[in-house]
């Protein structure tokens, strides 16, 4: 009886040790990994054009919450908040009207922000991030595509897409004439993330 035990429990125990790193590795794949942001390699640009010429300006200022597992897009998140009163063009006269409640009332609404609903792969790199974009408390679906190429244990997101600034009430009364301002406003972001893991 005690050598049938012995010899049971010696075959046994490879199977279990198996069983649990199978499970530990299943787990470990399917946990979306938090990632971090890296603000000084980091940008994001508007683009619009003012009586027909192009102008471009910048937030200074946004964080992200990141977690991303591109063997579990399901289970994935993204979420970033961007501080409007770090708008700028680069105008001192223009940036001091930014703030100001007839473009972002940063007084009431101090952030804009964007939040996945769902994130569908592309393939090579690519994706496309369904979510919500939030400004001056309007909010609108949006859907983003995204390129994240990965080296030297960093990624780079980068993307751009397109909106009506008039959709969220930035630029009003006399500043709502398209022919001043155009509708149009172009968003292009580089995002760097450290500690994403391999796609």
């Amino acid at each position: 009886m005690n050598e049938t035990l012995k010899r049971y429990r010696q075959n046994a125990t490879p199977f279990l040790f198996g069983v649990t790193a199978l499970v530990a590795a299943t787990l470990a794949q399917a946990e979306p990994a938090a990632a971090r942001l890296l603000p000084e390699k980091s940008q994001i640009v508007f683009a619009s054009k003012q009586m027909g010429v192009p102008v471009e300006g910048t937030f200074g200022s946004f964080r992200a919450q990141v977690a991303f597992n591109p063997h579990n897009l399901e289970g994935s998140a993204v979420a970033l908040y961007i501080d409007t009163g770090s708008a700028s063009l680069g105008v001192p006269e223009v940036d001091s009207e930014l703030p100001k409640a007839t473009w972002f009332d940063v007084a009431q609404f101090p952030q804009a922000s964007f939040k996945s609903n769902t994130i569908k792969a592309l393939g090579g790199g690519r994706f496309e991030i369904a979510g919500q974009l939030t400004i001056k408390g309007q909010v609108q679906e949006l859907v983003v595509p995204v390129m994240i190429t990965q080296g030297h244990g960093q990624s780079i997101a980068s993307g751009s897409f397109t909106i009506q600034r008039l959709a969220f009430k930035v630029g009003n009364g006399t500043w709502a004439d398209t022919s001043m301002v155009s509708n149009d406003v172009k968003v292009r972001f580089k995002l760097t993330l450290a500690g994403l893991g391999p796609l």
